[in-house]
């Protein structure tokens, strides 16, 4: 006989780990105890090595489908004289865990209840049990049980304590654990008629979707706007009452047979699909697909997601077609999560709405992933993920709050060898998300049992993140570049602590030289890093404007390549944009009036597309490059001329040969997906020059493509084949490549910076 302590970290609390592992000692003839702890789940497992050592085989090859076992550490111990195997709370080992799991999919089991007319829980829309259901989303406190949660105002019936109980029981120890009885209502109340029911309301939602309204619906982390992705007319009244122009919906399918229907999935998509998690998982529609045309309008990729909640599975099934459901909000406010807050808000824009009485303690957004040159990439890492644990090979010496970006903002904090993500916030352009991202913080810090004690920013003066970290006077507030903190976030993804030759390519960037960065070769690592390439600056007349009116980057390329005085065919090319709005541009540009200069690849692909594409406007950040890369074709491998300049420090790439040629393609009707393609494989072929050049210079060192341009899937793909064969190509997959993963990167240069500095 022998003794062993089994320490499991990871997410297995919250989510039936502990019964899963008594049931299975049980079975085994394994005696011992399993209990939470800070770090986890502990267990004390006695009986025959053989024995032992199928039963920790098993818990390291065979988890609980919602569980993530990121680390398992087993120690000899006494053997102890026991005859069963039992759980013990975190309060009789005199500990509290730290950890809450986040939300999960409503599970096969719980699916099949609620669809089975004999069941007790048949049409019940809050059906859950310890593998699915609310977690994060519900929780107010720690440590993570009923009293600390949303459902604390709802005393479970016998039938549902018994179950609770039940350590044989699917449902022991699930927190959110309700029937008909004792759980959760719906409710539907009408805006037009101020009519409100109570019985009936899922098929009631599913009759007003069918004639073309807007329902908002209540989910895990906040409310949805749906409705009939199949009605044209239907979509184009929510686009007009949300305010959202062009930029793509994402919608929810009944089931993966439908969204074969929609869309071609791979298997590693479908993975993606049917993952617990249920993120919008972005994929390529079929040209057949029963879809409205303004669901996404410009772009052939449409963001699926299969039903996360009972409710989701009811309402699918009950509309019979696939539903946009897109957060219920007013484009750039923060998703509405309280029943008042979405009565007030969501007025004048959703017909209908479905509330129910369960409290959402934390708003959180859907997540978005993509599968990105064969690598399944998180791009929005928020429910479903959040507050999952990343582990950090090397631990901070100091709690650490990361505020992340401006755009597409998630925050971060890290504390000894542990990184938490908050959830999804967005762009912080108005005072309501400022409020978000605040609220967000103290959540988690609370969450956490923990007072950071370092603060990370931006280095961009006018941010609102970085006055937030200023006013926390009681930190350290560490300032960090925006590129650096991309390429260590890509490290510390990769545990990876030995310099790395990033490549960062993005939009916008400030720099330390306070110009826009964003097409950087930097060679890092945490404590410090070498900016050792770049790309030639481009003017953006106007400022941020120039964003949105990619003309005018268009006429930037314009006005450098041809030394300030580009000829007419090339003008031409800028379509209907005024001449007089042209001359302003020019002498903007000509006297630098508001005209400051940009490096960012992903300003390079405005100004290319705004030639190309004859796009004179962007209506959302990306959906230009998005454009060209939908353009592109495969079949031309050939590339532009460019040029690399290594006498200034940075190295530059110059782009001017490619501007030149791409005007006499245009200018002798090369389609745009020509041209597109040239200027996909002209990036490549220079990214992969310039890093030899770097290696003979610097030595061989691993590559790490990171930054929001590197979702681009050829773009990724192209660079990586070629320069994989000569050094280790690092990219991002749990952690967002863009905007959304980069606090992680700040938390850890924050503390190393804080360890050089006292």
């Amino acid at each position: 006989m022998a003794g062993y302590r089994i320490e499991v970290r990871g997410t297995v609390q919250g989510v039936g780990f502990r019964p899963w592992v008594c049931r299975l000692a049980r079975r085994m003839g394994v005696a011992g105890r399993v209990r939470n702890d800070p770090r986890g789940v502990s267990i004390e497992a006695f009986a025959s090595r053989g024995v032992l050592g199928r039963f920790i085989e098993e818990l390291r090859t065979d988890p609980l489908p919602s569980a993530r076992i990121a680390e398992l550490r087993e120690t000899t111990i006494p053997d102890e004289d026991l005859d069963a195997f039992v759980i013990e709370s975190s309060e009789a080992s005199g500990r509290k865990a730290l950890s809450i799991p986040p939300d999960l999919a409503t599970c096969d089991e719980c699916t099949k209840e609620l669809f089975d007319d004999r069941d007790r829980r048949f049409e019940y829309a809050f059906t859950n049990c310890t593998a699915c259901g609310p977690r994060f989303t519900i929780a107010r406190a720690i440590p993570y049980d009923r009293r600390a949660t949303t459902m604390s105002e709802f005393i479970m019936c016998e039938a549902c304590r018994a179950e609770f109980d039940d350590v044989e029981d699917r449902r022991f120890h699930a927190q959110p654990n309700a029937c008909p009885a004792c759980g959760p209502a719906l409710r539907l109340e009408r805006f037009d008629a101020h009519a409100t029911r109570s019985i009936g309301v899922i098929a009631a939602a599913a009759e007003l979707l069918s004639r073309g309204q807007v329902v908002a619906v209540k989910g895990l982390g906040g409310f949805h706007l749906a409705c009939d992705a199949t009605n044209g007319a239907a979509v184009r009244r929510l686009r007009e009452r949300k305010h959202r122009d062009e930029k793509p919906f994402a919608v929810m399918v009944e089931s993966l047979p439908s969204a074969r229907a929609l869309a071609e999935i791979s298997s590693k998509e479908e993975a993606l699909l049917t993952a617990a998690e249920r993120p919008v998982v972005l994929l390529r529609r079929r040209q057949e697909a029963r879809l409205a045309v303004e669901v996404s309008p410009d772009t052939s990729l449409v963001g699926l997601f299969l039903p996360y909640t009972p409710l989701h599975h009811l309402l699918l099934a009950a509309a019979r077609r696939p539903l946009v459901m897109t957060s219920a909000n007013v484009s750039e406010e923060p998703i509405c999560f309280e029943n008042d807050e979405a009565r007030r808000r969501l007025e004048g824009i959703a017909d209908a709405i479905v509330l129910h009485d369960r409290e959402i303690a934390m708003r959180c957004d859907d997540s978005v992933s993509r599968v990105i040159a064969g690598v399944p990439t998180i791009m929005r890492r928020s429910r479903g993920f959040v507050p999952r644990p990343f582990y950090l090979s090397r631990p901070v010496a100091r709690p650490v709050l990361a505020c992340g970006a401006h755009m597409n903002n998630t925050f971060c904090i890290a504390m000894d060898d542990t990184a938490y993500f908050g959830p999804h916030i967005g762009d912080l352009e108005t005072v309501a998300a400022l409020d978000f991202f605040e609220e967000a913080i103290e959540r988690m810090q609370t969450i956490l049992s923990v007072r950071p004690e370092i603060v990370a920013h931006d280095l961009h003066p006018g941010y609102p993140s970085t006055r937030y970290a200023q006013t926390r006077t009681e930190l350290s507030v560490v300032g960090v570049q925006h590129h650096h903190a991309h390429v260590v976030s890509l490290m510390a993804e990769h545990g990876i602590w030995d310099p790395v030759l990033g490549v960062a390519y993005d939009g916008t960037g400030f720099g330390e030289d306070g110009t826009s960065w964003g097409g950087e070769f930097l060679l890092c690592t945490a404590e410090r890093y070498e900016r050792v390439g770049t790309f030639r600056p481009i003017r953006l007349a106007g400022g941020n404007l120039a964003m949105r009116e990619v003309w005018r980057i268009g006429y930037a390329l314009l006005h450098d390549a041809y030394d300030g005085a580009p000829p007419g065919n090339a003008i031409a090319l800028l379509g209907d944009v005024p001449s007089s709005s042209l001359h302003l541009v020019k002498q903007m540009i000509t006297h630098e009036l508001n005209s400051p200069h940009a490096r960012g690849v992903g300003r390079y692909f405005d100004g290319f597309g705004a030639l190309a594409l004859g796009r004179a406007r962007s209506t959302y950040e990306g959906q230009v490059a998005i454009a060209m890369d939908q353009v592109a074709k495969t079949s031309v491998v050939d590339a532009y001329p460019y040029e690399i300049d290594r006498r200034p420090t940075p190295w530059e790439v110059d782009l001017r040969p490619a501007v030149r040629a791409a005007v006499e393609d245009l200018g002798a009707s090369a389609p745009a997906g020509d041209v597109s393609a040239r200027f996909h494989n002209t990036l490549i072929a220079a990214t992969s020059e310039l890093l030899e050049l770097l290696w003979a210079e610097r030595g061989d060192l691993p590559v790490g493509l990171t930054g929001g341009v590197f979702q681009n899937d050829r773009l990724a793909a192209e660079v990586e084949n070629i320069i994989r064969n000569k050094n280790r190509v690092l990219r991002h997959s749990a952690v967002p490549p863009g905007d959304g993963g980069i606090a992680l990167g700040q938390a850890l240069i924050a503390d190393a910076f804080m360890r050089d500095n006292g």
